[in-house]
């Protein structure tokens, strides 16, 4: 879970005669403020030195799959929202970040997008569930994400500037949907972009954001997507692309995915997440980035023999380098992920590395 960061303080030469008020001074520079120190017209100059750039050390962010809280999951939200996640929130709050796909509309109310077979839509407790689960970020950029339409998205906005909980991949206009969320943590400057490749044909211009409507951050304008890339990539330590892509109950990356991610990697991105497959696919290096082609599900009202595997991808990162890959397998009962330990979680992790033998990723950078 995201720790509080603390900010350099500004390094000042000592004037050969102090003045007393720069002790008070002192207390308000503490706290971060800009502080001008007063100097009299015969005192000698203040020369100042540059702030040291904070020592880099790796920090871990963990990923979890495709969240929503239809069925018997509302009822767990409704009773709890606090523990509606389960005991996969100890996994999730042990990292210093934590990020999941909100794969719902945020709304109890709007009218269901016509000729969708399946609509979702949460109540603001939602925030509320994730936020206790140790999620510090979601990404609402899928096909789910609009599903009461307009009023909907209005809805949704709604929540979030009122819950505070940051959310990527959707907006009251492009501007908003692309803008990163950004965190540093133990001094990398990290910026998380969302977008969704996944939409539904008659809704692609509905559902995509732009200059003057609100929508989702869409993967189908590629240019669109790897213009925030660069952008984020300039003033950032480690840029991270997380996308609703795939093909549902497919094994291996499809070709959508197969050209965007060394799309993105090229433009600057150092990790690449997604899901929507309903099942879990591989993950590894390609090149000197890190990709996962499919989280799975994660929070989510059915599950089988093979979508109900889930687990959650946790990343070692420093700068630019993803140092470590680690998958804590779990599976869903009851809508939500119980990890799986001993032999049978061995062999979990070992049938999830063996997921990249289609994917052609490396187990190593190169």
């Amino acid at each position: 879970m995201l720790k509080p960061v603390n900010t350099p303080l500004l390094q000042r030469s000592v004037v050969p005669i102090a003045l007393l008020s720069l002790l008070a001074l002192g207390c308000s520079a503490a706290k971060g403020e800009d502080v001008k120190e007063p100097v009299a017209d015969d005192s000698p100059v203040v020369s100042e030195t540059p702030s040291p750039k904070p020592e880099r050390r790796p920090y871990t962010i963990a990923f979890g799959g495709d969240v929503h809280f239809e069925g018997v999951l509302r009822s767990r939200l409704d009773a709890n929202p606090r523990t509606a996640l389960g005991p996969i929130a100890k996994v999730l709050s042990k990292a210093d970040l934590a990020m999941v796909n909100l794969e719902t509309a945020i709304t109890t109310g709007g009218t269901p997008a016509p000729g969708k077979q399946y609509t979702f839509r949460a109540p603001a407790s939602a925030f509320t569930a994730l936020k206790a689960a140790g999620v510090d970020v979601a990404s609402m950029a899928n096909n789910h994400g609009m599903d009461y339409m307009e009023s909907g998205l209005s809805d949704s906005l709604a929540a979030i500037r009122k819950s505070k909980f940051p959310i990527v991949g959707i907006g009251r206009n492009a501007t908003e949907a692309y803008r990163p969320f950004r965190a540093t943590v133990n001094g990398n400057r990290v910026a998380i972009i969302g977008a969704t490749q996944v939409l539904d044909a008659e809704f692609i211009s509905a559902w995509t954001a732009t200059g003057s409507k609100g929508g989702l951050a869409s993967a189908k304008e590629e240019d669109r997507l790897l213009r925030a890339v660069r952008q984020a990539r300039k003033n950032s330590d480690t840029v991270i692309v997380h996308l609703h892509w795939g093909t549902e109950l497919q094994k291996c990356p499809n070709e959508a995915q197969r050209s965007l991610a060394p799309k993105l990697i090229e433009a600057g991105a150092d990790v690449v997440v997604g899901g929507h497959a309903h099942i879990l696919l591989g993950s590894g290096y390609l090149g000197r980035g890190y990709v996962n082609y499919g989280m799975g599900n994660f929070v989510f009202y059915n599950w089988g023999p093979e979508t109900g595997q889930t687990g959650v991808l946790t990343l070692t990162i420093n700068g630019r380098r993803v140092l470590k890959d680690q998958w804590t397998p779990a599976r869903i009962n009851g809508g939500v992920p119980i990890p799986v330990t001993g032999a049978a979680g061995q062999q979990a992790v070992a049938n999830w590395r063996a997921l990249r033998g289609c994917t052609g990723l490396t187990a190593k950078p190169s």
